[in-house]
C-alpha cells in the first residue's frame, strides 16, 4: 500500500510533537515557540498556546492535560492553555538541570517517560554528563524521578509496545562512529529496563526521530533526510525489526507522527520544512492510549 502524504497545514517554522486529542490535532511550531491546533472538520489551523520555549515533544494525556518538553527552558511543563501559562513538572535530576527534554510518553501506570538529549553545537552549559531516559512517578503533588538508561547518547523518540513490556527508543546520535539505532528495551516486572536489542541501524544516514506503535504492534518511525542515505522516509517495522514498508516523504524530512481521526487510522506527520501531513486510512490503527 502506497501512502499519499496530504499537506493539511503550513508551512510553519519547524513542526514537531503531533498529538491527537480525540477531536483536533495539536503540534508545535518550534521556532515560533507555540502550540498549533488543526481541526480536520474545518481544515483551520489556529494558535492553541504561545510560549513553549522551543517546545518539542507533546503528550496529550487520558486526563485531557497537555504536557510539553520545553527544550529551550530545559524542563517538562504542564500547559494550561485557557489560562495562558505553563507550570514546571520537572527541570532537574539530582540537583542538576536537565539537558533539553525532547519527547515524552505515558505508560499504563500513569508514569511519564522522557528523553533528555542535547542536540546542536552548544554543550557548554550542560550540567549533566549523560543524555538519558527518565521516568517520573507521581506521588500526590510531587513526582519522583528515576534515571532509566545508562547506555544512551542523544535519545530521541520513544514509545511502548501495546502490552507495555517493551520500550522502543530512537538512539539518534550524529558524527563519525556515533550510533543511530532503533532499540527495543525489555521492561522488567519491577519497571527497570533490561539490555536492549538493536532492531535497525540507520547509520551513516540520519537516524530515527519520532515514533509511534500501532495497536497490532507495528513500529512507525520518522527517519532520514534529503542529504544522504535512502532519503526521508516513514518506516514501518515489525517488532522483530523486519522492515515491513518504507514511505518516501519527498523533499521534506519527517520529524514525528501520531495516529488520529475518528477510528485512529489516519496518520499525521510533522516535517522539518514546517508542514503538517496526513495519510488517510494508513492501514494501521493507533492504540487507545
Amino acid at each position: 500500500m502506497n501512502w499519499e502524504f496530504e499537506k493539511v497545514s503550513g508551512p510553519w517554522g519547524f513542526t514537531e510533537g503531533p498529538q491527537w486529542t480525540g477531536a483536533v490535532l495539536l503540534f508545535v511550531d518550534m521556532t515560533a515557540h507555540r502550540v498549533m491546533r488543526f481541526d480536520p472538520a474545518t481544515g483551520v489551523t489556529d494558535r492553541y498556546y504561545e510560549g513553549t520555549n522551543g517546545g518539542n515533544g507533546l503528550l496529550w494525556t487520558e486526563f485531557g492535560q497537555l504536557i510539553c518538553c520545553e527544550s529551550g527552558a530545559r524542563r517538562i511543563s504542564l500547559i494550561e492553555a485557557t489560562e495562558g501559562r505553563a507550570g514546571t513538572i520537572v527541570d532537574s535530576f539530582e540537583g542538576k538541570r536537565l539537558n533539553s527534554p525532547n519527547d515524552i510518553v505515558m505508560d499504563g501506570e500513569g508514569r511519564l517517560w522522557f528523553t533528555d538529549p542535547r542536540y546542536g553545537q552548544d554543550r557548554n552549559d550542560m550540567e549533566l554528563d549523560h543524555e538519558s531516559i527518565y521516568r517520573l512517578t507521581p506521588h500526590g503533588d510531587h513526582s519522583h524521578i528515576d534515571r532509566m538508561t545508562f547506555d544512551t547518547t542523544r535519545p530521541n523518540g520513544l514509545a511502548f509496545s501495546p502490552d507495555g513490556r517493551t520500550l522502543y527508543v530512537a538512539q539518534s546520535d550524529y558524527g563519525e562512529g556515533r550510533k543511530r539505532e532503533l532499540r527495543a528495551y525489555p521492561v522488567a516486572d519491577d519497571g527497570s529496563l533490561g539490555e536492549h536489542r538493536v532492531l535497525h541501524n540507520f547509520a551513516p544516514a540520519r537516524g530515527a526521530d519520532g515514533l509511534k506503535v500501532s495497536a497490532d504492534g507495528h513500529i512507525i518511525v520518522a527517519a532520514g533526510w534529503t542529504t544522504d542515505g535512502p532519503g526521508p522516509l516513514v518506516y514501518v517495522f515489525a517488532d522483530s525489526g523486519r522492515v515491513v514498508a518504507t514511505h518516501p516523504l519527498g523533499g521534506d524530512f519527517p520529524t514525528n507522527l501520531c495516529f488520529g481521526g475518528d477510528d485512529l487510522t489516519d496518520l499525521y506527520v510533522t516535517g522539518g520544512s514546517g508542514w503538517l501531513y496526513r495519510v488517510r486510512d494508513c492501514g494501521y490503527r493507533g492504540g487507545d492510549a
